[in-house]
């Protein structure tokens, strides 16, 4: 049985890459997607063509993560694809945001990830791929988006070496970072604070930032940034130092 796991795929951009999945593949014979609200996800499985198991788990929840590890171990799935898209953030500085909403970035972003990669790599073969959503935050520590942006960071160092290490197994890691992207995401992270106006200025569809990180997977890239503008930032963090970039943004923010 060929599957594709799909996190975070009752909203945003764990939704789109279904939805675009589901016209792309064919040789696949069941989506599994995941996340916690059991409605969102029965109303996208109503309108793919794939056959669908839903898999309802607050990946916040360390014992529904230790469910989805049962449930690979008794399935035993020929996992082609993992698409790790779960994940929130949320701005403003970091003793305004409540302590538990913090470390739930950590558990989610970080945490939940790392887990549900180890569980499907023993049922990947050669040319499975895994995508892992990051963001354009992991390239550079963010004042009023601490915490949020180190989770990233976590996930693109952790996708980047996991890549070297599965190359021989010819499983392939491709980490996209988008920038901002029009989601219900800010709905959550705008909750203690607010982005920065430049950031809006840089807004992507998610159909774009999708179709582009579809395209660099099948390519086996390691990296997939959307859209001139994020690709100079990621230029701009590679060359200047880090120190300079932080106290710019610190000093916008002051504005």
């Amino acid at each position: 049985m060929n599957v594709i796991v799909i996190t975070g795929a009752s909203s945003g951009m764990g939704r789109e890459f279904a939805l675009q999945l589901d016209r792309k593949l064919q040789s696949i014979d069941v989506f599994w997607l995941v996340a916690r609200r059991t409605d969102r996800l029965k109303e996208l499985a109503a309108v793919l063509h794939h056959q669908v198991k839903l898999i309802p788990l607050d990946l916040s929840f360390e014992p529904d993560l230790h469910l989805f590890g049962e449930i690979v171990k008794e399935e035993k799935p020929v996992v082609r694809m993992l698409v790790n898209c779960a994940g929130y953030g949320m701005m403003g500085d970091f003793l305004d945001i409540p302590v538990q909403e913090q470390t739930g970035q950590i558990d989610v972003n970080c945490r939940a990830l790392t887990f549900l990669t180890h569980a499907c790599i023993p049922y990947m073969r050669q040319k499975s791929r895994i995508i892992q959503l990051a963001s354009s935050a992991a390239f550079l520590p963010q004042p009023g988006f601490a915490v949020y942006a180190a989770t990233k960071a976590y996930v693109l160092s952790f996708s980047m070496a996991l890549r070297e290490e599965l190359r021989k197994k010819q499983i392939y890691v491709t980490t996209v970072c988008p920038g901002p992207v029009q989601t219900p995401f800010f709905d959550t992270a705008e909750r203690y604070g607010q982005t920065l106006a430049i950031k809006k200025y840089t807004m992507q569809d998610a159909d774009r930032v999708v179709r582009e990180a579809l395209a660099a997977s099948c390519k086996r890239r390691s990296l997939s940034v959307c859209g001139g503008v994020m690709r100079l930032f990621y230029g701009m963090t590679c060359i200047l130092p880090h120190a300079v970039l932080i106290r710019l943004t610190g000093m916008l923010r002051d504005r």
